[in-house]
């Protein structure tokens, strides 16, 4: 990439507002490349660069990438338009103003929701195209069959008239409990599937999207930052060469 502001670069990396940076700068408390920059409109290429802000070393990343173990009564936006947003569950180091859910979970399911800054990885990881998984485990007020099962595996399902994608049921040993796996999003399919096989889902929670499974250790309401290897995986689970 090209030469950046330096207050640009570091409001990016989250450090803070323009006026807090320039703060910083004026105090001697930036450095780059071991050079202390008190301008904070210095121009370089942080892609290059050692950049160091009251001694601690950040790494410059040009997309950020989150999981967040979303509990019930948020909706899946970043405002707060028609309810609570699931970004006011983040902390305050993690708040950003352009985040982006990958698909959406109804404001009563639970589970994994990942949240990126890069658009292409969202499209791909949202597009039917890419047939990228994503895992439920539902509870139902009736048991489920083994014809639900044959159902859903034939893609015999249609929603708004157009054909599902075979899907994969997973019964337990009591049939309430199912998991069914998905290769697309539409609007409240899962609770539509199963409604149109006379059956209602009492709760539903999204345990895994593509390689990512929910973590056990992360509780509800919960956030953090996807590791080299998680990023590197949803890259590669959507047809992309390389995490950004």
């Amino acid at each position: 990439m090209g030469k950046e502001r330096l207050d640009k670069v570091l409001g990016h990396l989250g450090v803070g507002t323009r006026k807090e940076i320039h703060r910083l700068a004026r105090a001697g408390l930036i450095t780059v490349d071991g050079e202390v920059i008190t301008d904070s409109a210095f121009k370089f290429d942080p892609t290059l660069a050692r950049i160091e802000v009251a001694g601690e070393r950040l790494e410059y990343q040009t997309h950020f990438y989150l999981m967040l173990n979303k509990p019930a009564g948020y909706i899946t936006s970043t405002k707060d338009r028609d309810g609570l947003p699931i970004t006011a569950l983040l902390p305050e180091e993690l708040q950003r103003d352009d985040w982006m859910p990958v698909g959406r979970l109804d404001k009563d399911t639970e589970g994994l929701l990942l949240l990126t800054t890069d658009g292409e990885l969202l499209h791909r990881l949202t597009h039917p195209r890419w047939k990228v998984t994503k895992r439920y485990y539902v509870e139902l007020a009736s048991p489920a069959t083994p014809d639900d099962v044959a159902v859903f595996a034939a893609g015999a399902l249609e929603l708004d008239g157009e054909a599902l994608q075979p899907a994969e049921l997973h019964l337990s040993p009591d049939p309430h409990k199912v998991e069914l796996v998905i290769r697309e999003g539409r609007f409240h399919q899962v609770k539509r599937m199963f409604a149109a096989r006379g059956n209602q889902v009492t709760y539903l929670k999204r345990v895994a999207f593509g390689p990512l499974r929910l973590p056990a250790d992360l509780p509800l309401g919960a956030s953090r930052k996807l590791t080299a290897e998680e990023t590197q995986a949803l890259y590669h689970a959507a047809g992309l060469a390389n995490a950004k």
